[in-house]
């Protein structure tokens, strides 16, 4: 089921300010796709969430969901959040502590007045769907956070919505916890091919979980695109910095030179991936640190720079090196078992499909 927002905003007043949460937007979440809204605390994220849902009445604007008209502030209609066929899995789960797991589940059933042995079927499916068969009769609340987790969307599942939105569900899971967890999300919502709106703060959540993601700032959609396109190949400094770690080096545009665009910076002479950019531009270069693979010696290929590793810190699965080239201090990524200590000189080759220019 498609979404469409057009030009909603939302304010607030506090304190004799005006605080506005949404701003003019405007996006279309593509059916059957886990689509979601990815931003710092503050940016609007929650707030058009709540708008889609109905919980909150924008000041502007309309949104449809699939073919119905649920919003128009112009045309005068709400459509209320339990006519709206939607689903909703919230951060603290909402779990009722006097309810058993069966219980939880078919609430939204038995408000409907559904027949109890049609209730008693689809509450089997869908605990069989999200692994908890046999838990039934369990104390909700004295399930573990992921098994919590679990009940909460079978709730949202069992009454079949044409539409089901995630907000921050995982935020309260231990990190181990939230990965597992993350990826069992995936495969149900996978399987269930329904479209899926999902909020969070966390990158890798993103990432991991969606076929599209959308990045909020200040209650405005700064881009929109599929994980791996906003990774690598972001338009906006802002969205490239918030996705993931960066090196962001201030640069100027001296040309365009064998299907590259050629820069100057604190790098030296840099052959980046084409850009449209005026020549004598202020630009900024993005460098990964992934893609910033330190040698002893000389590095050979395109785009070859030499600094001094300043520290070196493990964290598992990689040192994170610091390396400091002229005035730069550049993140860097290396294997654990590298050969590299504190104090080396070392050089390192940049290909140019990883140089990714951004306008300031």
């Amino acid at each position: 089921m498609e979404i469409r927002i057009q030009g909603v905003s939302k304010r607030y007043f506090s304190a004799g300010k005006t605080i506005t949460a949404l701003d003019n937007v405007t996006l279309t979440i593509p059916a059957n796709q886990i689509f979601t809204l990815l931003g710092p605390s503050g940016c609007g994220k929650t707030t058009l969430l709540r708008c889609i849902v109905g919980l909150e009445a924008p000041d502007t604007g309309e949104i449809m969901i699939g073919d119905e008209l649920v919003f128009s502030k112009d045309k005068n209609i709400s459509v209320p959040t339990e006519k709206r066929g939607l689903g909703m899995v919230f951060q603290t789960y909402a779990i009722w502590p006097h309810m058993n797991v069966f219980n939880n589940v078919a609430y939204p059933l038995q408000i409907r007045n559904v027949a109890k042995d049609v209730v008693r079927e689809r509450v089997a499916k869908t605990l069989a769907f999200v692994r908890l068969e046999g838990m039934e009769q369990r104390p909700a609340t004295k399930l573990s956070g992921g098994q919590q987790q679990r009940v909460a969307l079978a709730r949202a599942l069992v009454a079949e919505p044409k539409v089901i939105l995630f907000d921050e569900p995982l935020s309260n899971l231990d990190a181990k916890l939230r990965e597992e967890t993350r990826k069992e999300l995936r495969a149900f919502l996978a399987k269930l091919k329904i479209t899926a709106v999902y909020v969070t703060h966390d990158r890798i959540e993103a990432l991991a979980l969606s076929d599209t993601i959308a990045i909020m700032r200040d209650g405005k959609i700064i881009e929109v695109g599929a994980p791996k396109r906003i990774y690598f190949d972001a338009q906006h400094r802002f969205v490239a910095d918030f996705i993931g770690r960066a090196n962001l080096i201030q640069a100027r545009v001296r040309g365009e030179e064998g299907g590259h665009t050629i820069v100057d910076c604190g790098l030296g002479t840099i052959a980046c991936e084409r850009r449209d950019m005026p020549v004598g531009s202020e630009v900024t270069l993005c460098l990964r640190p992934e893609f910033i693979r330190l040698a002893r010696g000389a590095a050979h290929g395109t785009n070859v720079v030499s600094g001094r590793v300043e520290s070196l810190v493990f964290v598992g699965e990689a040192y994170e090196a610091e390396v400091r080239v002229g005035n730069e201090l550049l993140l860097a990524k290396i294997d654990p078992d590298a050969n590299i200590e504190e104090g080396a000189a070392v050089s390192f080759a940049l290909d140019p499909a990883h140089c990714l220019l951004l306008a300031i």
